[in-house]
């Protein structure tokens, strides 16, 4: 298929050029021999009449007008896919299509047992993709790779949409048979205990939780760093350490394990946790079906008050 001249088919060829910056990773992206991707790679640079890639010792590098065609180029196929994936109607009782989430560990939780338990009644054949939100998510949603982010506010791209799921209050968690959980907590005996705390991401970005600690001056000794909201309470058990957690995984990890829970001892703000999709798919009713579950079930469970 071509437009005005040029082989769409060889936009999707470009994609993977420039993501890999290498023919031959191209190519097995692309399932194309070597020669293939050559030749696609000669087409574009005689369509474009710019190298595209150049050598650079043994590796190759974008040049700068491909720096500039690649987030134009993403923004591009990620609309085409959501124009030609995009059915007249959206029946969930019969619709095959799959869905890609990137959520927390905490949302997994929360979110993910009554979402597929809803989901398995009314629209039997969807497909659910979960994957960690990591430091390259909001790329990944630009690309159209995922189709929903699911992270504090924060952390969201101002380049995309994004709707409120609902706020969460923090507590601090620690083990029952924790001193430090037997009478009501100072800040001094909050920032004076050893903590479990959570990083999230290759780059270590801070939860939110962190970043608030910080913004508020509360230095804490953290003694174990782990990647996982939901290993947290397992780790403060025949310990005297602390930690902070989300209300709503708090109440869900006391069922099971033997932590206790206690409310902050300083003011902390409401983390507010939001769902980002790409501007393309702000129609999208197959995605905006699937937010107003998610909505409906949380709805279902208010933020429970302190004990």
């Amino acid at each position: 298929m071509r437009f005005k001249g040029l082989d769409l088919n060889l936009l999707v060829a470009l994609e993977a050029l420039l993501d890999e910056a290498s023919v031959s990773r191209a190519a097995d992206r692309l399932h194309l021999s070597q020669p293939a991707a050559s030749a696609a790679l000669k087409r574009l640079r005689d369509w474009f009449g710019d190298p595209l890639l150049t050598a650079r010792g043994k590796r190759l590098m974008l040049t700068p007008y491909a720096l500039r065609l690649k987030p134009q180029l993403a923004q591009l196929l990620t609309e085409i896919d959501a124009f030609a994936s995009q059915p007249a109607q959206f029946d969930p009782a019969t619709t095959h299509r799959r869905f890609r989430l990137a959520m927390s560990d905490f949302l997994t939780s929360v979110v993910l047992r009554p979402l597929c338990a809803a989901i398995a009644l009314t629209a039997p054949w969807i497909e659910l993709d979960i994957v960690q939100p990591d430091d390259n998510s909001s790329e990944l949603l630009d690309r159209g790779e995922i189709d929903l982010l699911m992270v504090p506010q924060e952390f969201i791209s101002p380049r995309n949409p994004a709707r409120l799921l609902f706020e969460e209050q923090h507590v601090i968690v620690g083990w029952s048979g924790n001193p430090l959980m037997q009478k009501p907590l100072t800040s001094d005996s909050f920032a004076s205990a050893g903590h479990v705390s959570v990083r999230l991401g290759q780059i270590t970005r801070l939860t939110f939780a962190e970043a608030q600690l910080r913004a508020l001056g509360i230095v804490r000794r953290e003694e174990v760093i782990v990647p996982s909201f939901a290993i947290v309470p397992d780790l403060l058990v025949g310990t005297q350490r602390l930690a902070i957690m989300h209300e709503r995984l708090a109440r869900l990890a006391a069922q099971r394990t033997e932590i206790a829970i206690a409310p902050l001892p300083f003011a902390f703000p409401p983390m507010r946790e939001m769902a980002q999709f790409h501007r393309a798919r702000a129609d999208d009713a197959g995605l905006l079906w699937l937010l107003d579950e998610i909505a409906r079930l949380l709805s279902r469970d208010a933020t429970p008050q302190h004990s």
